[in-house]
């Protein structure tokens, strides 16, 4: 066969270091805008970044060649930079380290889609770390709740 053929769907999510309250609404859509480019630039194609203060989701078309850990090295680290070069807080930001990845079928893009498209709205009913383990839980994911998240010592 001469040509790839595929279709690869995931959501990754991860949050800010120490789920801290940071990304705010006066610049965040920026950083998220900043992320979708990162993702593209590989060759994958961004369905939709959204997030709230604490986190961020990313739905992805997955390109097989890119590496979903490299991807995620690279988009963390580089709007991790962005966030520090232009000073949007006081302090040094920095994502927490790891994220979750689960992927989908293209029967599932609208439903996904229309989830992170409303992240504002959902967390006025539910916290990041409900909804995370709600979705480890759904995947059928073990966990240690102790490692779920970094806590701030």
């Amino acid at each position: 066969m001469a040509n790839t053929y595929y279709q690869v769907y995931i959501q990754v999510v991860f949050a800010v270091k120490y789920r801290a309250a940071v990304l705010d609404q006066a610049w965040r859509k920026e950083v998220f805008a900043v992320m979708g480019n990162l993702i593209n630039e590989t060759g994958c194609k961004t369905i939709i970044v959204n997030g709230v203060e604490d986190h961020v989701h990313c739905f992805i078309g997955l390109k097989p060649s890119v590496s979903i850990s490299e991807l995620m090295k690279t988009v963390k680290a580089k709007s991790s930079k962005y966030i520090n070069d232009n000073r949007f807080l006081l302090n040094r930001f920095e994502w927490q380290e790891g994220y979750g990845v689960f992927s989908y079928s293209h029967s599932q893009i609208d439903a996904v889609y229309n989830y992170i498209k409303n992240q504002e709205k959902h967390h006025t009913k539910s916290t990041f770390k409900e909804e995370y383990v709600m979705i480890l839980d759904k995947f059928e994911i073990p966990y240690e709740e102790r490692y779920i998240f970094e806590e701030l010592k």
